[in-house]
């Protein structure tokens, strides 16, 4: 990635806002490091701007995308959008989160996870459904932190980098308040 996000503190000035499509660029940064060097997202090829954008348009026209910012830059964002395509989930949706390598481990995540809870919460989702490619721990400890619960596992369904790779389902209801959150109820 272009940034160097090594310095960044959990005093500096963060701001978590709702995504635009302006920001597919460094969006796609971010998302394009895990899809290259990590088996965290089962895709395989680079995402362009312009699918980044249309990704982004999608989930704000019924969901919501959110960025965070340090100093004036994106270092992470998480979106949630339709869970399964079937009219009887329609209050239940699936969570993500994508933090750059320098912000991980200082508390961003948790802040930017615990708005788009009350963000899914205010848009009327019952249920928030949290997808880790497995291993994965520090995707594990934030959804156990925020009150998810590992709820199932399927063993080897995904195949990246010549190995089968098992997935956790993690399951949050919305209506419990979201941790290190001015939104908390």
């Amino acid at each position: 990635m272009n940034q160097d996000l090594t310095s960044i503190t959990p005093m500096d000035a963060q701001l978590i806002r709702r995504a635009e499509p302006s920001d597919a660029e460094i969006i796609s940064e971010i998302y394009n490091w895990y899809i290259l060097n990590t088996t965290v997202t089962f895709e395989t090829e680079a995402i362009d701007q312009l699918a980044m954008r249309r990704r982004i348009l999608e989930r704000l026209t019924t969901h919501d995308w959110l960025v965070a910012e340090v100093a004036g830059r994106i270092v992470g964002y998480a979106y949630y959008g339709v869970f399964r395509p079937r009219p009887a989930y329609a209050h239940t949706a699936e969570s993500t989160i994508y933090l750059s390598e320098g912000s991980i481990g200082k508390g961003l995540g948790t802040r930017l996870y615990s708005t788009l809870i009350h963000s899914a919460a205010e848009k009327g989702f019952r249920e928030l459904i949290g997808v880790i490619a497995l291993p994965n721990a520090a995707s594990v400890r934030l959804h156990a932190k925020l009150e998810f619960r590992e709820v199932g596992r399927l063993q080897g369904v995904g195949r990246k980098f010549g190995s089968y790779i098992d997935v956790a389902l993690w399951q949050r209801p919305t209506s419990l308040a979201a941790p290190d959150t001015p939104f908390s109820r």
